[in-house]
């Protein structure tokens, strides 16, 4: 319903938001190869299944194949967030990292960044491995680390403004934590229904990380629910 695509928040702390960029390239460059290798589009490769995160797996219930067991089964808590089923997937998810990950990155440094991110990542599978224990689907996909990310945001720059696409046409300016209030609250209602087509219990669990993560991962002096700058 609304996308984001800017905000006028500038770094403070780092230079340039070198691990951010590195995620975006990393799953973008991973997409484009499964895409030119032909594994990748409206179904799940082999790939997909080696790397990608499944609750039954993982919660014993099944086993994968013994061709696709490219990596200890642990491993996929942070793998499946590198791939993506499609374009429009891997666009949202970027973007939404793009937008909001240059700021967390600077509040909590490169290194912290990282980490955090890819707690956020496995946080996202173990509550979906928890909300559908028995799935023998694969999730795949950066949501759960994203939606850590912005529930950061959401922590840290709540005042600042957005542009978004309302309904992926019309630009508005909104501030940040009216359009992120709404996505996060939409993620737990979407979970409340039980809509098993998107993992919202991934989101969830990346949400619920990502705040208690952001209050020990600031750097120190960093606040939390800071006003905006006044302008120069």
């Amino acid at each position: 319903m609304f996308l984001p695509f800017y905000d006028d928040n500038r770094l403070r702390s780092i230079r340039f938001q070198f691990v951010t960029l590195g995620l975006v390239l990393l799953s973008a460059g991973l997409y484009l190869a499964l895409s030119f290798s032909g594994e990748t589009g409206a179904y799940v490769s082999g790939t997909e299944l080696a790397y990608g995160f499944i609750p039954a797996v993982v919660n014993g219930y099944a086993a994968l194949s013994p061709e696709y067991l490219l990596q200890p089964t642990g491993f996929s808590f942070v793998t499946y967030a590198f791939l993506h089923l499609d374009f429009w997937h891997l666009l949202g998810n970027m973007l939404f990292l793009w937008v909001f990950g240059d700021n967390v990155e600077d509040a909590f440094g490169h290194l912290r960044f990282i980490l955090f991110y890819l707690l956020c990542a496995a946080a996202g599978a173990a509550a979906h491995a928890w909300s559908m224990p028995e799935s023998e689907a694969t999730l795949l996909g950066a949501s759960g680390a994203v939606s850590g990310v912005v529930s950061a945001y959401l922590m840290l720059h709540p005042r600042v403004w957005i542009w978004v696409l309302a309904f992926g046409r019309f630009p508005l300016k909104l501030p940040a934590y009216v359009l992120l209030v709404l996505w996060i609250g939409y993620q737990f209602a979407m979970l409340a229904l039980g809509d098993e087509e998107v993992s919202y219990g991934a989101h969830a669990g990346g949400i619920l990380t990502g705040a208690l993560l952001t209050v020990f991962f600031r750097r120190r002096g960093v606040p939390l629910f800071a006003k905006p700058p006044l302008l120069d």
